[in-house]
C-alpha cells in the first residue's frame, strides 16, 4: 500500500489522477464525519457540501503542500476550517420540532407525554450541547453520536488521544451543570 506522501508526489509530478483518487477513498469518510461533528447530526447534506468543497480546494492546491505535516493533519485542518466557516456564515441552530409534530407522530400505543418528554429532554440536550465552546462540540458529536473512539477523534482532531479524553471529561462536566441549571433533575 503506498504511503500518503507517494500519492501526493505521484499527483503533483505526474498528475496520477489514480493517486488522487486513492486519496479521496481515503479520507471521504474522515472529512465527512469532521464536517458532521461541527456542523451537528442534523446538517450531514451539508457536511457532504463541505467534504465536496474540502476536496475540490485539496485537488486546487495540492502542488502547494510542503510536506511539514502529515497529508491527515493537512486535510483535517481545511475540513475543520470550511465547517467552521460554513457554520459562521449560515448561523446553524438546533433544528426546532414543535410539541404539536411530536404528538402527531406519536404511535396509538406510545404514552405521549413520554415522548413529549424525552424529545423536549433531547432538545435541552442538543441546547446544551450548542452551547459548548466549538472544539468540546466536535468531540461530543463524534465519540456519542457518530461512535468515534478516542484515538480516531485524536487523529481526526488533530491532538493527543489524552486531550480527547480531556475534552470530553470537561465536556459532560460542562453539560451536566448547564443541563442541571435549565432544571434536568435527572441527569
Amino acid at each position: 500500500m503506498q504511503t500518503d506522501s507517494t500519492l501526493v508526489q505521484a499527483y503533483c509530478e505526474r498528475h496520477d489522477q489514480s493517486a488522487f483518487d486513492e486519496l479521496v477513498r481515503r479520507y471521504r469518510e474522515p472529512v465527512f464525519r469532521i464536517a458532521l461533528s461541527i456542523l451537528g447530526p442534523a446538517f450531514a447534506g451539508d457536511a457532504e457540501e463541505v467534504a465536496q468543497e474540502v476536496f475540490i480546494r485539496v485537488h486546487r492546491s495540492l502542488s502547494s503542500f510542503r510536506g511539514e505535516a502529515q497529508f491527515s493533519s493537512w486535510i483535517y485542518r481545511i475540513a475543520i476550517n470550511q465547517a467552521i466557516n460554513l457554520k459562521e456564515r449560515v448561523r446553524y441552530r438546533a433544528p426546532h420540532i414543535s410539541d404539536q409534530a411530536i404528538l402527531d407522530r406519536a404511535s396509538p400505543a406510545a404514552d405521549p407525554l413520554h415522548e413529549l418528554q424525552v424529545a423536549n429532554r433531547n432538545r435541552l440536550v442538543l441546547e446544551c450541547v450548542y452551547e459548548l465552546p466549538e472544539i468540546y462540540q466536535s468531540a461530543v458529536r463524534l465519540h456519542y453520536w457518530l461512535g468515534a473512539s478516542v484515538a480516531e477523534i485524536a487523529v481526526l482532531i488533530g491532538v493527543p488521544e489524552n486531550t480527547v479524553k480531556s475534552y470530553l471529561h470537561r465536556s459532560r462536566k460542562l453539560l451536566y451543570g448547564m443541563l442541571r441549571a435549565k432544571g434536568l433533575s435527572d441527569v
